[in-house]
């Protein structure tokens, strides 16, 4: 095998574990924000919607069954919206932390989440 041929192996092995790693991201999904949600319901309900917030202080409900909180909207820090979560507790999931969550709102009001990712505190300070 010339130097030729090697390169065009190396490059087409790349292109497939590309392929492979990026199979079941979802591209299409954006983040759409608690106010959006909430001051238009109807659009959304039903649907597999994405978004951000931070859990509000004194919301946070953990039981064996189920994990509560009031996620509040990460750009006005107003809006607010009810989000439960049967899946495994994040270790790092508290009050006042951010996060970001996929799921389907199932009302005006309330979103069941199917993913939760709990952004890292950062150890840095100004």
């Amino acid at each position: 095998m010339d130097k030729k041929q090697k390169t065009i192996i190396a490059i087409g092995a790349i292109i497939a574990v590309a392929v492979i790693g990026l199979w079941n991201v979802d591209f299409s999904q954006k983040y759409i924000l608690i106010s959006e949600l909430t001051s238009n319901p109807d659009k959304y309900i039903g649907e597999t919607i994405g978004t951000m917030g931070t859990i509000k202080n004194g919301t946070l409900i953990v039981t064996p069954d189920i994990i509560s909180f009031v996620l509040i909207d990460a750009d006005d820090g107003l809006s607010e919206i009810y989000v439960e979560y049967t899946g495994d507790l994040p270790a790092t999931l508290d009050e006042g932390k951010e996060l970001s969550m996929s799921g389907t709102m199932v009302a005006a009001d309330k979103i069941e989440a199917t993913q939760i990712v709990v952004g890292c505190s950062s150890k840095y300070t100004e």
